[in-house]
């Protein structure tokens, strides 16, 4: 339960993205003219993992890593509910009294257009309205945010990454880099035979861009101080070795023992395909292509959609 009045903006916030940090923005200003707090609130699991598990969408973003996002975007404080059938049986009367009331203490609600609550999605924005009229909170209504003539979304965001790749088109709706994090995991030392000694990623179950070849910038965690290091990262089934789909990093500049470490990635931009060589001269020739247009590609990146990582 939150102690302090608030101003709470729920929903899911995977990705957290311009769609999310508009809701926050708006909450924070409300909340910083009366001196409460700004208050971020999703589920965990995702609704649809309970209620539909076969339509259950791969997340963008693991709980502790949203709910850091979403501090760094203005939120005070986030409460994860955790969501079961029960949950889900819920009266929107009883999710306004309960969560948005008695847990959240909420003087004031914002949402998008698209919220629903409560038993089989039916609360709704005007439930909410007729709500805080009752009890004397707020309800705001905040717009989505369009880019390229399309409304930014979680499922857009998806969409973008495992389908086409295009990371950058992901970086720029949620104002920071597609990330992944793993701990580095002994591999078969193919590319260290090579001349290009990777880091191999045990990743956790998030969304991955489409198989390929990706600049990138990664930082080992639970390190003070550890800097931002510059990479390519190959996802995919290593064609020319049948290996399996693995996610390699290779790092300019850097061969440190990393086993057993965690690593965050951030894609900055697609390279190519994946793809099959005929000879490791071949392979080798192709990687070195490949860590040139990286470096090009991460020499273009803007510092503030990189600071996340």
């Amino acid at each position: 339960m939150v102690e302090s009045p608030s101003v709470v903006t729920p929903g899911n916030h995977d990705g957290v993205h311009l769609g999310h940090r508009a809701l926050i923005d708006a909450a924070r200003q409300t909340a910083e003219q009366h001196g409460w707090k700004t208050l971020g609130m999703f589920f965990d699991p995702h609704p649809t993992t309970v209620l539909a598990p076969e339509r259950a969408p791969v997340l963008i973003t693991s709980i502790e890593r949203r709910v850091q996002i979403m501090k760094g975007a203005g939120c005070d404080e986030v409460v994860v509910l955790p969501f079961d059938n029960e949950f889900a049986q819920m009266s929107p009367d009883r999710f306004v009294q309960k969560v948005l009331l008695e847990t959240c203490h909420a003087q004031g609600v914002v949402v998008g257009p698209d919220f629903h609550f409560g038993h089989k999605r039916s609360g709704n924005i005007e439930t909410l309205r007729v709500w805080g009229e009752r009890e004397g909170f707020t309800v705001e209504l905040v717009q989505p945010v369009m880019f390229e003539e399309e409304a930014v979304s979680s499922t857009r965001i998806r969409r973008v990454l495992g389908e086409d790749g295009d990371v950058e088109a992901a970086a720029w709706m949620m104002a920071r880099l597609h990330e992944v994090s793993g701990e580095v995991v002994r591999g078969d030392q193919r590319g260290r035979e090579i001349g290009f000694p990777t880091a191999n990623l045990d990743v956790e179950p998030l969304q991955l861009p489409k198989d390929g070849v990706y600049a990138v910038v990664a930082r080992v965690l639970g390190e003070d101080g550890a800097p931002l290091l510059h990479g390519v990262a190959n996802l995919g089934n290593r064609p020319t070795f049948e290996a399996g789909h693995s996610v390699e990093v290779h790092l300019f500049g850097f061969d440190a023992d990393l086993y057993g470490k965690r690593m965050r990635i951030g894609f900055v931009a697609r390279i190519r395909g994946e793809a099959k060589f005929e000879s490791l001269e071949a392979l080798r020739a192709q990687i070195d292509r490949d860590c040139e247009q990286a470096k090009n590609a991460l020499q273009q990146t803007s510092p503030e959609l990189a600071r996340w990582i």
